[in-house]
């Protein structure tokens, strides 16, 4: 360190005085002195850059003798003169500074802007061995290093910050490298539901009849039944009981008695229901984006409310519904995937279902979740779940008859509804990348609609072979082939 600073002031008597003399004869000098204006200052930036580790040396030669020389900032970077022609640089301690070199007339024949950092020549060839097929530039700026350029994947994006890191140790690494294609992913959702519907009912109709005194008793938990009657047949006469009205109860079982009892005429149904429904929903809509874009999918449709406006008219507006999905894929640095996504499933229902001017508008039962994860290419994640359990007991029933125990039961009616809801909602993203048209295949691949004669005489549907190839472009007659290429067609393996 000792000797490059006793060259550099041995020279520096003659520097100055290559300085004082250049002044004098600068043009600008001569004429300030005759009284000519002289030029507005003009402001010259280092034409150059060059970058250098600690500890390290570059012999730079120039093209015109120089008389003057200066350093920004010689702790950084300092300069030996050689000869007038020829100039040492040597890099002391990370950081920036500047230098230029000027001649007799005081115009600047070389300048560079000198960058040192620890290891900074070595960092960019070791990263072109390490990834021959990325383009990354390592610059250092302020006493870090900012890496640019493009690489082939995500993975590829942090293990050079990796290497550099290990390389440049102790230097704050700034990593603003791009994949060299825009990155896709793949979102496959499955959204699965089962709703289970239970009712029970348990209704008591009773009547009576008292021959002699004509007094009519009942008792009705819902539909009339019958009737107790005189006979009209004179052959046969007596009591009448016409239980026609006994079947017209949809979706009930009914049971009726009817007879004699302590000189009463009876007759009792009893209605009994039990319904079990099962509705099984299963759903995977499937859709690509680019990342950092937000794609959109819509399986249903749309139906028309109406909106009442001023002065008496009614606008439309449509209301969407069905299975829907909407994300914002993010491929991170370390090829993980931020998603943004929001999946739902909506039906038309009567429930909650209103009239507007003569328009009935349906209510919609909807499922949606909305919400971020950060998943890996490949891996599952259930962003969703909902189990609903409803239970509704419901008695109707006589005051002060129908809580006396057994006797009771005839004077009231049970109603009971369960209503069991599960939802699952899960979702996997994949990377992914374009492939050949052919490897894609189609429903309807294969398919050709039957003719006349097989389709009347043989019952014929439709025709067709699975897997088959879908129809595409052929040349016209006449038309020459394209030219044979070696290359093989892009997304082809």
């Amino acid at each position: 360190m000792r000797t490059p600073s006793l060259l550099r002031h041995s020279c520096a008597p003659v520097l100055v005085a290559a300085i004082a003399t250049a002044s004098l004869l600068h043009p600008g000098a001569a004429r300030a002195a005759a009284g000519a204006p002289v030029p507005s200052a003009i402001a010259e930036a280092p034409a150059r850059t060059i970058t250098m580790s600690v500890g390290s040396g570059q012999l730079i030669r120039l093209a015109h003798p120089m008389t003057g020389l200066f350093v920004a900032d010689d702790k950084i970077a300092d300069v030996q003169v050689k000869g007038q022609t020829s100039l040492y640089l040597f890099a002391k301690t990370p950081g920036t500074t500047s230098v230029y070199a000027t001649d007799r007339s005081g115009a600047v024949i070389w300048s560079a802007d000198v960058r040192v950092a620890n290891n900074i020549t070595g960092i960019g060839p070791m990263l072109r061995l390490a990834m021959p097929d990325s383009d990354i530039t390592a610059t250092p700026v302020s006493g870090m290093i900012l890496l640019t350029g493009t690489v082939a994947s995500p993975r590829d994006i942090e293990e050079a910050e990796r290497l550099t890191g290990a390389f440049a140790a102790g230097v704050q690494v700034l990593n603003r490298l791009q994949t060299a294609t825009p990155l896709q992913v793949n979102l496959q959702v499955k959204i699965a539901e089962v709703s289970r519907d239970f009712v029970k009912t348990l209704g008591v109709n009773l009547m009576t009849r008292d021959t002699s005194g004509g007094f009519l008793f009942g008792i009705a938990q819902g539909r009339n039944f019958g009737t107790i009657s005189n006979s009209t047949d004179p052959l046969h006469p007596g009591t009448n009981f016409d239980l026609s009205k006994l079947g017209q109860g949809a979706g009930k079982t009914s049971i009726a008695m009817a007879g004699h009892l302590l000189g009463l005429d009876i007759a009792s149904a009893i209605d009994l229901a039990e319904n079990d429904g099962l509705l099984t929903t299963l759903a995977e809509p499937n859709l690509t984006a680019l990342s950092g874009e937000t794609a959109s999918f819509l399986a249903g449709g749309e139906i028309p409310i109406p909106i009442a406006q001023g002065l008496g008219q009614v606008s439309i507006e449509y209301k969407q519904y069905g299975v829907s999905l909407a994300f914002t894929p993010t491929v991170l640095t370390d090829g993980r995937i931020s998603l943004r996504v929001r999946p739902e499933v909506s039906q038309l229902s009567a429930a909650g279902s209103v009239t507007l001017n003569g328009f009935n508008v349906p209510g919609i039962v909807t499922r949606r979740a909305e919400t971020t994860v950060q998943l890996g290419s490949g891996q599952a994640f259930m962003i969703g779940g909902l189990l609903n359990n409803n239970s509704t007991n419901t008695t109707d029933k006589v005051p002060g008859l129908g809580a006396l125990p057994i006797i009771g039961a005839l004077f009231r009616s049970n109603s009971f509804r369960r209503q069991q809801t599960e939802l699952v909602i899960i979702v996997t993203p994949y990377l992914v990348k374009p492939v050949d048209p052919s490897q894609l295949k189609l429903p309807t691949d294969g398919y050709k609609a039957p003719s006349d004669a097989s389709r009347v005489l043989m019952g014929t549907t439709f025709k067709g072979d699975s897997g088959a190839s879908r129809p595409g472009p052929v040349l016209a007659p006449g038309a020459a082939a394209p030219a044979a290429t070696s290359n093989p067609p892009a997304g082809g393996k």
